[in-house]
């Protein structure tokens, strides 16, 4: 009987070291599997409806914003926090950091007397505010919303649309924060009077018909809103404004998506420093991703699907830095090419870099001039770019996102 069991007990010895290396073998090819699925991820499919952006955690490879406050599940109690996590020339937008929580409770609008609980009420406001919303809303505006300085508007933990009528101005002030709103089919605003603060009430002549106008003002952070279908532009940064970081946001559907510099003969933009990242350029976008003029953008870790005429341009010697993005060329032989200038063809010395980047199906960057044209941040303002191999996940949660209470978002 001993004989019998210690040859049974052999054989199961044997076994084991036959399937041992099997296991280990197939745990590897797993491995290699997945990490194929993180190199390929497919490209959502598109619609005209707003992205849902969430993926599950346990899959999430966040940037360097949404790892400072995406996984912390308290974030209703910790809001003001967010103003922590910027980067780039935008990164000291500090928003309604030191105030007040506001709630939006009321979709109507009023451009000369806002009520209390409306939008606007809260974006006239002359301390630092801090604007929430009650529930899911739609928002047309009568005229242009005219935003004042330390403000930040919120819309996570609800749906918040701003759309189909005039959309939002940021003009001559600073520290402002928009997160998390969608802003769409924006239109020109008829000329008339608009309440720009608790004390003034001014004449305006009517807006263009932007998403998000910046004119003339310092410290901005727009991150994670959708923008699509305005008359004019989706994003705008002009009249010498300048410490602007535009991140997070997924653009669709446009002609003129973001211009930064009024035009070629208004040289006070050369102060302008605009950080572009993180921000999905996806389908049925024509031109300016950005377009820039005299002034200074850092285009890094965006992705960009399909472009219809260029993707990133300009005008007047403007000093354009692209890094480690990910371009997508169309099945179009005339539209390869990432760059175009506006120029008689005195170029050469204008400062157009493509370090990292990645192109794919054809697409190319011209380059042109000498010298560094690295950003010039601050030890706080800087941060460190991602390969553009991971850019396709770094920026599938681009738009605003389904955050929910007592969860990460």
């Amino acid at each position: 009987m001993a004989t019998l069991i210690n040859f049974i007990i052999l054989l199961h010895l044997i076994s084991l070291c036959l399937i041992l290396p099997t296991l280990a073998k197939n745990s590897d090819s797993k491995n290699d599997y997945n990490n194929d699925l993180l190199d390929n991820i497919p490209t959502p499919s598109y619609s005209n409806n707003i992205p849902n952006s969430n993926t599950p955690q346990n899959v999430a490879v966040m940037n360097t914003i949404d790892s400072c406050w995406r996984s912390n599940s308290n974030w209703v109690s910790n809001r003001q926090s967010l103003a922590d996590c910027a980067i780039g020339f935008g990164k000291d937008a500090i928003g309604g950091k030191y105030g007040e929580i506001y709630e939006v409770t009321d979709p109507s609008d009023d451009p000369i007397n806002p009520k209390k609980g409306t939008l606007r009420y809260g974006v006239i406001q002359a301390e630092p505010v801090w604007i929430i919303f009650s529930n899911d809303m739609v928002i047309k505006l009568k005229n242009e919303l005219i935003v004042n300085s330390y403000k930040t508007i919120d819309g996570r933990g609800a749906k918040v649309e701003i759309g189909n009528g005039p959309c939002i101005t940021i003009q001559g002030v600073s520290h402002v924060i928009v997160h998390g709103i969608s802003i769409h089919d924006c239109k020109p605003s008829n000329p008339g009077m608009v309440r720009s603060s608790i004390e003034h009430v001014g004449y305006r002549q009517g807006s263009d018909g932007d998403g998000i106008s910046v004119f003339a003002s310092s410290n901005i952070w727009i991150d994670h809103c959708y923008l699509a279908r305005c008359t004019d532009g989706l994003t705008d940064v002009t009249h010498a404004s300048t410490l602007v970081t535009i991140s997070n946001n997924y653009f669709t559907q446009h002609d003129k998506v973001m211009l930064l510099g009024h035009n070629d003969d208004y040289s006070a933009d050369r102060v302008m420093k605009v950080t572009v990242a993180f921000n999905r350029f996806a389908s049925g976008l024509i031109e300016r991703m950005p377009r820039v003029r005299f002034g200074y953008a850092h285009v890094v870790n965006n992705r960009y699907d399909e472009w219809i005429m260029y993707a990133i341009g300009g005008s007047a010697d403007p000093t354009i830095f692209s890094q480690a993005n990910y371009f997508i060329a169309s099945k179009n032989s005339n539209a390869k090419q990432v760059t175009k200038r506006e120029t008689d063809g005195k170029w050469k010395n204008w400062k157009w870099r493509t370090y990292g980047d990645e192109f794919l199906n054809g697409a190319y960057f011209v380059p042109s001039g000498y010298g560094s044209c690295t950003p010039l941040y601050s030890s706080s303002q800087n941060f460190v770019a991602a390969k553009a191999s991971m850019v396709p996940l770094l920026t599938l949660n681009a738009g605003p996102l389904d955050c929910v209470a007592d969860k990460a978002c």
